[in-house]
């Protein structure tokens, strides 16, 4: 009988902001955080390349998440959308360190890599996207922002 694998992050409801499209989004990023958890369990070789592979298209799918994001916040003119960018800003740049060093033979640790996503993408939603999700509430409340999503 196969072992069932461990679950590194869940998604639980209480990580909604509300809007089902970045919801979708964030459960992907859970998704992609569970995969590289699985990579670094592989043996070594094998977690090595799958991790790599597992990495790129992380990043690419951090780059579309967060530009989607983006263009939401612009559209209901958030007022903290330059602090929200500088924070996707900087996690993308040490993202992409990683990766770099990872890529070099570096000091790299994918167990150490994997929590730092998690912890990353859980405390960005439940500290920031939350802001966001609020103010579109507001805004729908108030009846200033006509439903688009």
């Amino acid at each position: 009988m196969e072992k069932e694998k461990d679950i590194f992050v869940v998604w639980e409801e209480r990580y909604s902001v509300g809007i089902p499209s970045i919801d979708e989004q964030h459960k992907e990023l859970l998704i992609i955080t569970n995969k590289l958890y699985d990579a670094c369990h592989e043996g070594e070789e094998a977690a090595r390349a799958y991790f790599k592979e597992a990495i790129k298209s992380a990043v690419e799918y951090v780059q579309f998440h967060f530009t989607s994001e983006e263009r939401l916040m612009e559209r209901v003119n958030f007022p903290e959308l330059a602090t929200h960018k500088v924070q996707h800003s900087n996690f993308v740049k040490q993202v992409l360190e990683e990766v770099k060093n990872f890529e070099h033979g570096k000091s790299f640790v994918p167990n150490a890599f994997v929590r730092f996503l998690r912890d990353w993408v859980l405390t960005h939603i439940a500290m920031s996207d939350i802001k966001y999700a609020e103010y579109i509430k507001t805004l729908k409340k108030q009846g200033t922002l006509q439903h688009f999503f």
